[in-house]
């Protein structure tokens, strides 16, 4: 991207320039619409000079502003010409040019874009690679330039107009004469084309800023989200930053104006992606549950209805992501959606199940069921190829992704000794999911008074638990093996995914103290957050994508975890170390950051090409503060479990206007007393961490399942 790249992203829409707002090819910059890139050059000149940066800000996710000085032709230093740049991205792009003469005579300048596009996939952007040879058509029609191209079997083109410009063929001119102290200004209006037709609404010169559609949407976030009062400063920048965030990374449907879900992050994925999306939905909850629904049903529009081995689609299946590029058909095949991931089937069910806890609409509720079952069908007759009662996965096309589970690069599966594992892969985390979801299918059918299907899902899920602790589990090393490979062989990595399998309480109680301990360990835990793979395995790499690192919603499903079993002072610790993290990262954190230890840097270290914002990592804080509450709303049974075990350097914490079920109500915190107002109707505080799934266990005899602390 360059050093200091300024991104700005409203829906799948994005630009990222330098930090002074031009545009420079043959980097990762640029203005991206419908994955497309629009704009692959955009640089701004007065008298054919550049201009001088001495200012840029995000204003908010969709807007920010640029300011430079003009350069003199003879080298002298003070200019008296400021420019303005105000970037508004949403269906194209538009710039609002101001000029400022700080002299006391007139100024007569000429104001030049130039640009190009080549119209690239944001994949080959993202990797590097050259676009495919595609011929270019430039046209100027007055003060408008067009230019256009056919790639993947598609002509995409922009429009660009400027008011008062000279079009030419590489961009528009402005002869400008700016009185004394005063001001010139104009806008110009990037607008795309797909087969030649304009979007529904695209940006125009005329448009007031705070009547765009993104900007009623973000007043619209701050208005019906969590209002914030934490004693600590720091903390509460970085939740209200984590709430900015998933509204800035929310997409809307075109056929569904109202429902929004969460894209997987900015700038290089803004896109529906199943796992990414449950996950990010199920830890945002507490800030907005419409997203969790919004993204049920657009997966739920999208499951799987035939066997397609090119796609990967199989009947029930919930698919990975959704890819609108122009060569989304290369990449993903003929489609533009794939379904090869393992875990967002049984992760749609397990946040269907939460969301009902939180309140859920019956209608909504009645409208998923079926595709809920459809789901668990599908982890039975497709998920679990052998019948060994374990979900797996085998690529079925060459293009598809060689692993399908969150840690989804080639080489994140591997022995302890390094060695690859070799597909059909059954993860730890992902029978983790799928007891989940069993258990999240009994809930709803104790929600409805079906006592047969609460035994029938409550047995299976049982069943699975007894197979798993009896397959996965390591006693000579005291950890889960990460997965089971082709031959059934535990792949015996020290892992952080058997942190997830804490929180999902699959974990047998006379085991969970070891996977506490290891987990904690050294060779796992930077003092910033979990490691994805122990520093004494064989594959170890602090600098890898997931063999060693640092991801933030990860660590935050172990700290879950972790607390769930009762693991209070550890699960404290690791929260403790993502939040100083975030705050040394400005109060956001990323996707994830290397794994160094925090006594190596006493600063976290960067990832190179790590998303921010992210969904996920977005979502982190939040989740970990819900931890930290124990915070455990479960409706259907009129109950709402708190139990504060808040760090003292956090302070008192206050939250008001959190929807739950059809109220607003306000939670107040601190270190170990919490109290809420406003409850719904019929609905009771319950003091302590006791869960609802365990009762529902017990009730259907299964005996104690890891239930000591809240399901959050």
């Amino acid at each position: 991207m360059g050093s200091g790249a300024i991104t700005v992203v409203e829906g799948s829409s994005f630009c990222i320039s330098s930090s002074g707002g031009d545009i420079f090819s043959g980097l990762t910059q640029g203005a991206f619409y419908k994955d497309t890139r629009i704009l692959s050059g955009w640089h701004l000149a007065v008298d054919e000079l550049p201009l001088e940066p001495l200012f840029s800000r995000v204003l908010e996710p969709y807007r920010a502003i640029f300011v430079g000085r003009a350069r003199r032709a003879d080298g002298r230093a003070d200019s008296p010409l400021v420019v303005e740049r105000e970037r508004l991205i949403g269906a194209g792009l538009r710039e609002d040019l101001t000029v400022s003469n700080h002299s006391a005579l007139p100024a007569t300048c000429i104001v030049e874009v130039q640009l190009d596009a080549d119209f690239a996939d944001l994949f080959d952007v993202k990797g590097g690679r050259a676009a495919p040879p595609a011929e270019l058509i430039r046209r100027v029609d007055g003060d408008e330039l067009l230019l256009e191209a056919v790639r993947g079997g598609r002509r995409r083109g922009i429009i660009v107009h400027g008011r008062g410009a000279t079009a030419n063929d590489y961009g528009l001119h402005f002869q400008v004469t700016v009185p004394a102290r005063g001001k010139w200004s104009t806008s110009i209006i990037v607008t795309p084309l797909v087969d030649q037709d304009r979007p529904p609404e695209p940006l125009a010169a005329t448009h007031p800023v705070s009547d765009l559609e993104a900007a009623r949407r973000h007043r619209e976030w701050g208005q019906s989200t969590p209002q914030l009062d934490v004693a600590n400063d720091d903390i509460e920048l970085m939740l209200r930053r984590s709430q900015e965030d998933l509204g800035s990374l929310r997409i809307f449907d075109p056929d569904h104006p109202g429902r929004a879900v969460v894209a997987a992050g900015a700038p290089w994925f803004m896109a529906l992606f199943g796992r990414d999306s449950l996950l990010s939905a199920y830890m945002a909850l507490p800030v907005d549950p419409s997203l969790a629904r919004g993204t049920l049903q657009t997966l739920a529009d999208l499951q799987g209805t035939s066997v397609n081995p090119d796609t990967e689609e199989e009947p029930g299946r919930i698919l990975h992501e959704v890819r609108l590029g122009v060569t989304a058909g290369a990449v993903l095949g003929d489609r533009a959606a794939y379904y090869g991931t393992a875990d967002a089937t049984p992760l749609f069910v397990v946040l269907m199940s939460e969301l009902n806890r939180w309140g859920m609409e019956k209608e909504v509720l009645h409208s998923l069921l079926p595709h809920a079952d459809r789901a668990l069908a599908w982890m039975r007759d497709f998920g679990d190829k052998d019948g060994d009662g374990f979900v797996e996965y085998s690529r079925a096309a060459p293009h598809g992704l060689i692993n399908q589970g969150w840690k989804d690069s080639w080489d994140g599966i591997n022995f302890a000794d390094g060695q690859l594992a070799e597909p059909p892969i059954a993860l730890c985390e992902v029978q983790g999911y799928v007891y989940s979801a069993y258990i999240g299918r009994a809930l709803l059918a104790a929600a409805a008074g079906d006592e047969a299907l609460v035994a029938e899902w409550g047995d299976r899920a049982a069943a699975l638990k007894e197979e798993f602790n009896r397959r996965f589990w390591l006693a000579d090393k005291g950890y889960y093996a990460i997965a089971l490979d082709g031959k059934k062989r535990p792949v015996d990595a020290c892992a952080s995914n058997m942190g997830h399998c804490l929180w999902s309480g699959i974990v047998d109680d006379d085991k969970a103290a070891k996977v506490a301990a290891r987990l904690m360990s050294p060779e796992m835990f930077t003092g910033w957050g979990i490691r994805t793979l122990a520093s004494d395995m064989g594959a170890y790499n602090p600098v890898s994508y997931h063999n060693g690192s640092v991801w933030p919603h990860d660590s935050t499903l172990v700290a879950s975890g972790l607390m769930r079993y009762g693991f209070v002072e550890e699960a404290r610790e690791v929260a403790t170390g993502l939040f100083d993290a975030a705050i040394r990262f400005g109060g956001r954190l990323p996707e994830l950051f290397c794994g160094f230890d925090r006594d190596e840097y006493d600063l976290p270290v960067p990832y190179p090409t790590s998303c921010s914002p992210q969904a996920w990592a977005a979502a982190a804080p939040v989740q970990l503060m819900r931890t930290l509450l124990r915070l455990d709303p479960y409706l259907p049974a009129g109950e709402l479990w708190l139990d504060p075990t808040v760090p003292e350097d956090i302070g008192s914490f206050r939250a008001d206007n959190v929807l739950l079920g059809n109220s607003r109500i306000s939670l107040t915190a601190t270190a170990q007393h919490g109290s809420v107002e406003g409850l719904p109707p019929g609905v009771t505080l319950r003091h302590g961490t006791r869960s609802p799934l365990a009762e529902l266990l017990l009730v259907t005899g299964q005996g104690s399942t890891g239930e000591a602390g809240t399901v959050g």
